[in-house]
């Protein structure tokens, strides 16, 4: 059977959003996760299907029923992990250009969290459901570089949270279109999803949120900047968006990028090479740093080539 947990709300939550409440009363559970549920029918103010963004009153009777965690019909495969630190609570991999995060229509087999399942066991959390276990933050199958993986709910909550208040740190580099006569800048502009391709995201102030991106640029070549770029939120697709939108589409990216994309590359070049968090046990911050891959340096290798 679910657990069933009921709240009352007091006058020290008034006006309070239900998600952020619940997240904040109800042990092992992310404002996301909590949202889904909401979504799925099984949450309740005084009786009636809550929505999530309504408002506290004083005296509400929240009823959460907490879902049946299922098995995970997901197999774990032998598939060799670069693992760049690992403890008890959690593991920071550098992931490889091609490869899916987590298993979806289509890839159910060779994905980072089947490597995890082999690897990791049942020592995973389990908070973003069946098919996403210890999966924090993800990065795009053509995204290569680092990604921080929970092995229990509590350093998931404190890693989520951490990304949440934007503390955790996520630094990429990546090749875009053009030049810049700045040394670095700023976008701040919200993404949401477009607004006629549903598989594309899109600048909108349509059902969007903030995003803002930091770019530094670290190199010129002729027709092409090389960046360092830091997410101070993390939108999917933020980068890739951001960088479109003022003009300087990622080299490689067949979804955002010009119609020639540039096939070699097999996708964007974009790499994740460095992540900063608190531990969630030891209190210590910690930074993790991964080189750029050969796809990579081969490319800006050819553009000094050509200067």
């Amino acid at each position: 059977m679910p657990e069933t947990i009921v709240l009352t709300v007091d006058e020290n939550a008034v006006g309070e959003r239900i998600d952020k409440y619940i997240s904040e009363n109800v042990a092992e559970m992310t404002r996301s996760g909590i949202q889904k549920i909401i979504d799925d029918g099984l949450v309740t103010v005084n009786s009636a299907a809550a929505e999530k963004n309504y408002r506290l009153r004083k005296g509400d009777v929240i009823t959460v029923r907490k879902p049946e965690m299922k098995v995970l019909e997901v197999k774990a495969e032998n598939i060799p992990l670069d693992i760049r630190y690992e403890d008890d609570d959690l593991l920071v991999v550098n992931k490889p250009k091609g490869m899916v995060v987590h298993p979806a229509a289509g890839n159910y087999e060779g994905t980072l969290v089947n490597a995890l399942m082999y690897h990791c066991g049942d020592s995973l959390s389990g908070i973003n459901g069946i098919i996403r276990p210890g999966i924090v933050h993800r990065i795009d199958k053509d995204t290569s570089g680092l990604l921080i993986v929970a092995k229990s709910d509590m350093a998931h909550i404190h890693l989520a949270e951490q990304i949440k208040e934007h503390t955790f740190t996520r630094e990429y580099q990546c090749v875009v279109y053009g030049g810049f006569k700045q040394e670095s800048g700023t976008v701040d502009a919200p993404i949401g999803r477009h607004p006629t391709d549903r598989k594309k995201m899109a600048v909108t102030e349509k059902n969007s949120k903030n995003a803002v991106t930091h770019y530094f640029v670290k190199e010129r070549y002729k027709g092409f900047t090389h960046l360092k770029v830091r997410l101070e939120t993390g939108r999917t697709h933020q980068i890739r968006v951001h960088m479109a939108y003022i003009g300087h589409p990622l080299a490689g990216d067949p979804v955002y990028g010009p119609k020639n994309v540039i096939t070699k590359l097999h996708g964007q070049c974009l790499h994740a090479g460095l992540i900063g968090f608190i531990h969630p046990r030891s209190g210590e911050y910690i930074e993790i740093r991964s080189e750029l891959p050969q796809y990579f340096t081969d490319f800006t290798n050819t553009l000094k080539k050509d200067q």
